[in-house]
C-alpha cells in the first residue's frame, strides 16, 4: 500500500490498510447492522483474500468488496452463503463521489494479493469466547472447549426434555450446521464424530437448538457458530460443513412438506419461503 495506516471510511465501517492485512473497524451506530456491531473489528490478513471488486451500489454509492478465499474465514464458512448483502462484512459502501479514491485503494490492494484458491486453514481470527445466545428452545453457551445447551420448558420438545441438558466437548465434534434464523426452520446443529444419523428435524435433535422470531438472531448465533467451527478445526477434528447431507426417508420428506403446506395455508410462511423450502426438501430425496 502507499502508506501503512491509510484509512478509507465508508458507511458503517472503515478499512485501515496495513503492510500484511486490512483492519476493518465497524461502527456502532443505530443504523449499523447488528452483526457488524457484534464483530466490532476484524483483522483480515492479505493471505486470506483472493480478489477485490468495485461496483456501483444503490442510491448514489459504490461498493468496494474484498473477496475472501474459501476456507479462510470461519464466519463466512459457517454462514455458507446465507448472509444478506447488507450484512456482508467484506463490503465497504462509499458515496459515489469517492469512487476514484476507492478505485485507487482497490488497485493498491489487488497488487498485494498473491494467494488464490481454498485456504488450508482458517486465516481470519474467530470471534472471541465466551459466547452465548438464547434460541427458541434453549440457551446455548460456548467457553472455547465445550458447547452447552440448556433447554427451556416453554420451547423444547419432549425428545429434548427426555435427553436432558447437553454438553459437547469440541474434540467430539466434526463441524457445525448453521441455518439462518431469517429463514424457515433456522437452527444451529452440532455435527458429532461418532453419532448416528441425526433426526431430520432440528427440534427433535438434542445436538441442535432451533431459532424462532427474536430467538437466535444472526448477530449472536453466527459468531457463536464460527467460534465453535474454528475450535473444532484447531482441535484436529475432521473439518465438516454439510453440503446437502444424507438422503432422507421419502415418508419423512412427505410429512415435512405436508406440515410446510399447513403453515403456508395459515399464512405463517410466505409464498416464496414455501417454494424455496419445498424445493430444498424435494432435493433431499
Amino acid at each position: 500500500m502507499s502508506r501503512m495506516g491509510d484509512v478509507l471510511a465508508g458507511f458503517h465501517a472503515a478499512w485501515e490498510f496495513e503492510s500484511d492485512s486490512v483492519l476493518i473497524r465497524y461502527e456502532r451506530g443505530m443504523r449499523t447492522p447488528k452483526l457488524f456491531q457484534a464483530l466490532g473489528e476484524r483483522r483480515v490478513p492479505l493471505s486470506a483474500l483472493s480478489g477485490v471488486t468495485l461496483t456501483p451500489g444503490r442510491r448514489g454509492t459504490v461498493v468496494l468488496r474484498a473477496e475472501p478465499r474459501p476456507g479462510a474465514d470461519p464466519l463466512m464458512e459457517a454462514a455458507a452463503g446465507q448472509l444478506k448483502e447488507n450484512c456482508d462484512p467484506y463490503r465497504l459502501v462509499l458515496p459515489a463521489e469517492r469512487d476514484a479514491l476507492a478505485e485507487y485503494y482497490a488497485d493498491e490492494l489487488r497488487a498485494r494479493l498473491t494467494e488464490t484458491g481454498p485456504a488450508e486453514r482458517f486465516l481470519v481470527p474467530a470471534p472471541d469466547v465466551p459466547l452465548q445466545f438464547k434460541a427458541y428452545d434453549g440457551k446455548a453457551s460456548f467457553d472455547g472447549r465445550t458447547v452447552h445447551f440448556r433447554w427451556f420448558w416453554t420451547g423444547a420438545s419432549s425428545a429434548k426434555w427426555k435427553a436432558g441438558d447437553q454438553s459437547f466437548p469440541v474434540a467430539d465434534l466434526t463441524g457445525v450446521e448453521w441455518r439462518s434464523p431469517e429463514v424457515f426452520e433456522g437452527h444451529l446443529r452440532l455435527l458429532r464424530r461418532d453419532a448416528a444419523e441425526p433426526p431430520a428435524q432440528a427440534d427433535q435433535d438434542p445436538a441442535a437448538v432451533v431459532f424462532g422470531l427474536g430467538y437466535g438472531p444472526v448477530h449472536e448465533s453466527l459468531p457463536f457458530a464460527a467460534a465453535v467451527l474454528a475450535a473444532v478445526r484447531e482441535s484436529g477434528a475432521v473439518p465438516a460443513l454439510p453440503s446437502g447431507g444424507p438422503r432422507r426417508d421419502p415418508a419423512d420428506i412427505a410429512e415435512r412438506i405436508r406440515h410446510l403446506g399447513e403453515l403456508h395455508q395459515a399464512g405463517l410462511v410466505t409464498d416464496e419461503e414455501f417454494s424455496v423450502k419445498k424445493a430444498e426438501l424435494l432435493a433431499e430425496l
